[in-house]
């Protein structure tokens, strides 16, 4: 009965049949790839002004194509921003992800190559009587006069390889995805270093602008201190009475009050300072003579569109659309059906010492194998729409990213032209308020003003100095942050 079992086995399994079977996977799996969705068309970049609204001019000069230490004319901040490039633990970890970009990159590349693994492998098999094989075995002598073992060892070494087709360039389009990404984060990282240089030169002049605040704080101290005491001098004269001398000695502490405050704030801007630098607290010697930085009349700020190829942040945004425009390709590919070949080479033999015995043990196979997904077809889907989805959102984030910059460009060139407005009528302000302490204490000592008067043209005088350097801080950090706005620092 097992015989005529495998003849029936026979017939069925014909050269016919097997066509038949063949020509039937072919149909299945070009059926499959007929049903392949198509790629949504996604919406149209916004281009970019011609010029931005606050320069009615197009320079050729860019102040972001200039090197840093060029634009920072200051030694002992180049100095810093040095130090900062070499510690920076944020600029650090940036170094990082780029190596694990180009990580990715190589196991792309990888994939388009075959795999070939040397090694052996040990097994012992048991067919079924019933089966091909085992009614096979069973009369089969497998060394001349010893029928083949119903226990077969198995033993094999050799190489053994895999390789997919890359048919539908989906392997191509993942390396190219991988490269995209890898350039990204290039750009990411040069995108830290603007911040960086931005951050650095920022935190150094408001350290500066804490040290020029400190000294007119102190020479106030001093100025209350002599009212102080020329007025328990009056007292005692009789030409003040004791409400004077408790006003003059309040305005006095809390002068001293406000100078501690400024201590407190110059050791955490430091220590802030040393953060960026990557290195623990210590001092940062400078010279705050330097905080009167000159701000140029005119900035060279070119084009708009210099900022697509200046602003690193801008350059990454669009390698990652780039990336998520090939993911899309990719898992569109994955609706095709694919082919993959393996095979092996080797030696294989039933017992070991058979198993050097050429070229009789001599074992090689080479099969391919051509899939279509048909059942699993929503879950294919599924990634498909997700790629979609990210890629319209890479989209949106490109448009906002150039938005955004083209906002900060315009923010500061307002900034700039109105903050010199300011500058100007606050220097006017501090001299008339600086001299009116002359004038209240001259008045004073005459009779003709109170002291009161004398209390407040200190007081405004106070505050016409700080403000003046405060609207000098904010010029210098106009300054830097359109130099970071229109993408310089990391050349």
């Amino acid at each position: 009965m097992e015989l005529n079992h495998l003849k029936n086995a026979g017939r069925i399994l014909n050269p016919a049949s097997v066509t038949l079977l063949f020509s039937t996977l072919l149909f299945v799996v070009a059926l499959s790839g007929c049903k392949v969705p198509q790629v949504a068309t996604s919406r149209a970049i916004l281009p970019v002004p011609e010029t931005f609204s606050n320069n009615a001019n197009t320079d050729t000069l860019n102040v972001a194509t200039l090197n840093w230490r060029t634009y920072f004319a200051d030694s002992t901040l180049n100095g810093l921003i040095d130090a900062a490039l070499t510690n920076n633990l944020d600029l650090l970890t940036a170094y990082q992800r780029i190596e694990m970009a180009r990580a990715g990159v190589r196991a792309s590349e990888g994939l388009l190559r075959p795999t070939v693994a040397a090694g052996g492998m040990t097994g012992l098999r048991k067919f079924g009587l019933y089966t091909m094989d085992g009614a096979g075995n069973a009369t089969t002598d497998i060394t001349e006069g010893k029928l083949v073992p119903v226990n077969l060892p198995d033993l094999f070494i050799g190489l053994q390889s895999s390789w997919e087709v890359d048919i539908w360039k989906k392997l191509r389009n993942q390396q190219q995805s991988a490269i995209s990404r890898y350039l990204a984060s290039v750009e990411g990282k040069n995108w830290v270093i603007t911040n960086l240089v931005a951050d650095v030169s920022m935190a150094y002049y408001e350290l500066l602008a804490l040290d020029n605040e400190l000294d007119i704080v102190r020479q106030t101290i001093q100025i209350q201190q002599n009212a102080f005491e020329i007025v328990k001098i009056q007292r005692q004269a009789a030409a003040s009475n004791e409400l004077a001398v408790e006003q003059f000695e309040a305005q006095l502490l809390n002068a001293q009050n406000l100078e501690i405050e400024l201590l407190q704030a110059i050791t955490e801007a430091e220590n802030f300072l040393n953060t960026l630098l990557g290195r623990f607290p210590q001092p940062i010697l400078r010279d705050k003579s330097r905080f009167n930085w000159a701000i140029p009349a005119q900035v060279g700020m070119g084009v708009p569109s210099d900022m697509l190829k200046n602003r690193p942040d801008i350059r990454a945004s669009e390698l990652e659309l780039m990336a998520t425009k090939t993911d899309v390709q990719v898992a569109r590919a994955a609706f095709y059906p694919s082919l993959v070949l393996t095979g092996s080479l080797g030696l294989q033999a039933f017992s070991p010492k058979f198993l050097f015995s050429t070229p009789q043990s001599l074992a090689y196979s080479l099969v391919g194998n051509l899939a279509a997904p048909i059942v699993n077809r929503k879950g294919i889907e599924a990634q498909f729409s997700g790629a979609q989805a990210a890629q319209v959102e890479a989209l949106y984030s490109y448009q906002k990213t150039i938005l955004n910059a083209y906002v900060e460009v315009n923010n500061q060139l307002s900034n700039l032209t109105n903050l010199r407005r300011m500058f100007d009528l606050k220097t006017r302000e501090t001299a008339l308020l600086t001299r009116s302490i002359s004038t209240s204490d001259k008045l004073y000592r005459t009779g003709r003003a109170t002291y009161l008067e004398v209390l407040l043209a200190q007081q405004n005088a106070l505050q016409g100095k700080l403000d003046l350097i405060s609207t000098q801080k904010r010029q210098n950090q106009a300054m830097i942050n359109l130099y970071r706005a229109l993408g310089g620092g990391w050349k």
